[in-house]
């Protein structure tokens, strides 16, 4: 499922997406690298070592985008880990970094699956997986602009999956909690379930390997905010 198949990470520069290419290339995965920064990408292919193609691109730039799709020729699997954040809540509102957050996180992977996804849909085969994150799944506070780009991306790995159940691509909706990066050292709040960066890509790599569609963790952190669709509003905002 993972050995030999060729998989595009994009946004493997830094945090997440750079522990996945260790992991995937411990599993046996040859890897196409990409992100804004051609310099960390390189030095993340000597790291690795061996069969490692770098293709920078920037998500917010369809020009961009479709260069890389053409450099990155025919792949296995993607999986769309890109992600930007910073901390707002409404009365901090800062329209460049809410609409910064929507275009790295949401329409970065629509421009990207756009290619992509209907390339493996023809083909009858590949491995779609979309990097959501816990805070998709309610309004959260001092989260404006992150957890409505991060909802957005779970809703279309489901649009996703419904549409190409039975074609031989498979789609996959990943929602880790917190994860020890540069974008969480911006948290001035204590972070529950805090989780390095290795141990997360670990925990995606096993649910890549399930054949389960969705995979939310830490698990039991995971519930309170599943939970939280369906409790009072009051009830759950009170609990943070």
């Amino acid at each position: 499922m993972i050995a030999g198949r060729t998989f595009w990470i994009i946004g493997a520069s830094e945090g997440l997406g750079r522990a996945l290419a260790h992991e995937l290339d411990q599993a046996g995965a040859r890897l196409v690298l990409s992100a804004r920064s051609a310099g960390r990408l390189d030095s993340l292919a000597e790291e690795i070592g061996g069969t490692v193609r770098v293709v920078p691109m920037d998500v917010s730039d369809p020009a961009s985008v479709r260069d890389a799709v053409a450099a990155a020729g025919e792949v296995d699997g993607m999986i769309y880990c890109a992600g930007f954040y910073e901390p707002l809540s409404v009365a901090e509102w800062k329209p460049e970094a809410v609409e910064a957050m929507c275009e790295v996180n949401f329409m970065g992977a629509v421009r990207v699956l756009g290619h992509v996804a209907p390339a493996m849909a023809a083909r009858g085969r590949g491995h779609l997986v979309l990097i959501g994150s816990l805070a998709g799944f309610t309004g959260l506070p001092g989260a404006i602009g992150y957890g409505a780009s991060k909802a957005a991306v779970m809703h279309l790995a489901e649009n996703m999956q419904a549409d190409l159940r039975g074609t031989g691509v498979r789609v996959q909706q990943i929602n880790p909690g917190f994860i020890r990066t540069r974008l969480t050292d911006k948290n001035s709040f204590a972070m529950p379930f805090l989780m390095e960066p290795d141990e997360a890509a670990r925990r995606v790599v096993h649910a890549m390997k399930s054949g389960r569609f969705a995979t939310s963790f830490p698990r039991v952190f995971s519930w309170l905010f599943r939970a939280g669709r369906f409790l009072p509003r009051s009830l759950f905002l009170r609990l943070f």
